[in-house]
């Protein structure tokens, strides 16, 4: 599976050295930190703090919905290395744990929740969308883990492609997560307790 790269992040991978001025580096920390505190980000209004102009920025992060991407990434990333590194077992029931735990954790991330209610259509671009990188990023770690179990003789393989299955393993997620602008419900546990349950018979465990 290829691995997604958005433009922020090939500018980050660069290794020459600028002499002076504001960097890739820079403006993603000063995104980043707007975006924490609930405030709308502007490009352009960024571009001007930085002292930069706004195509500079544009070649550095691509456009607004993929420096959102890689800001969501930057917290999610996080999480997800936690999760992974504190989850006993192997097999069917790693995998399951860890998504349950990721998900979970993600269902009372209080700044996801304010990103989704500040405007929901535009964050389920962001979180959802083939046009981002968020969602194509966690299929790929998904992708990464379970193929991790199959290698290892822990998993058996699953009768689909790997990465068809953590395709749907995401969507289901991202059915409990975002359920409140999908239909407006609000997330609950329980749903990701059931989305869980069909990860593990998708897996090949008993019910």
């Amino acid at each position: 599976m290829a691995v997604t790269h958005s433009p922020l992040q090939r500018e980050l991978q660069k290794t020459r050295k600028r002499s002076s001025g504001a960097t890739p580096a820079e403006a993603f920390s000063r995104a980043r930190r707007i975006w924490l505190k609930g405030d709308r980000l502007h490009l352009a209004d960024l571009a001007e703090e930085l002292g930069i102009g706004r195509a500079t920025l544009f070649r550095w992060v691509g456009n607004k919905d993929l420096l959102l991407g890689d800001i969501l990434w930057s917290l999610y990333e996080p999480i997800r290395a936690s999760v992974v590194a504190s989850t006993p077992g192997n097999g069917v029931d790693f995998v399951v744990e860890v998504y349950r735990r990721i998900t979970i954790e993600l269902v009372s991330a209080r700044p996801l929740r304010d990103f989704i209610k500040q405007d929901p259509e535009h964050a389920l671009r962001v979180l959802t969308s083939s046009a981002s990188t968020m969602h194509s990023r966690v299929v790929e770690a998904n992708t990464l883990m379970i193929q991790d179990q199959v290698d290892k003789g822990c998993l058996e393989k699953p009768p689909m492609r790997v990465e068809s299955l953590s395709y749907f393993m995401v969507r289901l997620a991202e059915s409990c997560l975002y359920s409140d602008v999908i239909i407006g419900r609000e997330p609950n546990i329980q749903e990701v307790e059931e989305a869980c349950l069909a990860v593990k018979i998708l897996l090949g465990g008993k019910p």
